[in-house]
């Protein structure tokens, strides 16, 4: 559905814009039909940045977005655009700076009323906008004709929430939609999610809360300093994590049954800069290596993943195997 190729933005910094700052580097990963994809990592990796290139809402600097077999940097006209977003939505992670505090919020219902079902009856849009909003688990009265700041963050997130679901689109970009609801609501919103894969929607689920990506995604993909430093099914990486950058992010995640000073060693060493750090001449990153079956990691070489105990050999030349526990 969605496949990302060597994806690289550049931002130009400084009082004359004569400095490059790379935030996203050479990035490749895809999303299927009816699949959800955690992108995970730390404040600055470059997730957000990413959500926005596919959403074009920040241009691509070099490599290719396709969607459905269409490059996105080709659609230009504003019809093309118009079907684009029929089809490929996100949600943002600060709900507030969706919506214009003069206007009441359910507004942008309107929006999407004009746009795409303008020989809609006032009757049927009345029950399409509550169908989507008893999805999301709101009450209309509690939520229509109100002003932003009459309601809450998680209640104006659903609402956002919503507004994608009117579409039926096919693609969602869901960038930290559960960091600002409350925990009764959370597993609510995780839940619809699931239904909606299961009725075929691809989903980006961008986020830094490792406990969601485990439990809602099928397959994730760790980023660090705008790089893929780690990528395949969800179970092989976390449960047999090999990038020390991964293994610092899990080993990060309070548990009830670990003491801090169980887990301080494993926070200190090794330094992740020690395998990401490094390119070659012609500036790309560490090589992606399948060490098992849809599990990929970045090293700088083969050689260097078995002699640091990442990884054991293959007696036939192929990918190294990870360590049997």
């Amino acid at each position: 559905m969605l496949t990302l190729h060597r994806c690289c933005k550049t931002f130009k910094v400084g009082a004359f814009g004569g400095t490059d700052l790379p935030a996203v580097r050479d990035v490749s990963f895809d999303v299927h039909t009816g699949e959800v994809v955690s992108l995970i990592g730390e404040s600055g990796s470059g997730k957000t940045t990413i959500g926005k290139m596919i959403l074009r809402l920040s241009p691509i600097t070099s490599g290719t977005i396709t969607f459905d077999g269409l490059d996105i940097a080709t659609v230009r006209k504003r019809h093309q655009l118009k079907a684009y977003y029929r089809n490929v939505q996100g949600v943002f992670q600060d709900p507030f700076s969706s919506y214009n505090p003069i206007f009441k919020a359910d507004r942008v219902f309107t929006t999407i009323k004009d746009e795409y079902f303008p020989g809609l009856s006032r009757s049927e849009w009345a029950g399409k906008v509550e169908a989507s909003l008893d999805d999301v688990a709101l009450n209309p009265s509690h939520v229509l004709h109100k002003y932003p700041h009459q309601l809450s963050g998680g209640q104006l997130q659903r609402l956002l929430i919503a507004r994608a679901l009117l579409l039926d689109i096919k693609f969602l970009v869901a960038d930290e939609i559960i960091s600002m609801l409350d925990a009764s609501t959370r597993i609510d919103v995780l839940n619809l999610l699931g239904e909606l894969k299961a009725r075929g929607l691809g989903i980006l689920f961008i986020t830094h809360d490792l406990s969601l990506a485990n439990y809602i995604s099928e397959r994730a993909v760790i980023l660090y300093r705008g790089r893929v430093v780690e990528r395949g099914a969800t179970e092989k990486v976390f449960g047999n994590p090999v990038h020390p950058y991964t293994r610092m992010l899990l080993a990060s995640v309070p548990q009830l049954q670990r003491r801090w000073e169980e887990v301080e060693q494993e926070l200190e060493a090794p330094d992740p800069e020690e395998f990401e750090g490094r390119v070659s001449e012609n500036g790309e990153g560490a090589p992606l290596v399948e060490v098992e079956d849809d599990h990929f990691v970045a090293v700088p070489s083969v050689d260097e993943l078995v002699r640091t105990g990442q990884a054991v050999a293959a007696p036939d030349g192929r990918a190294p195997a990870p360590p049997r526990p």
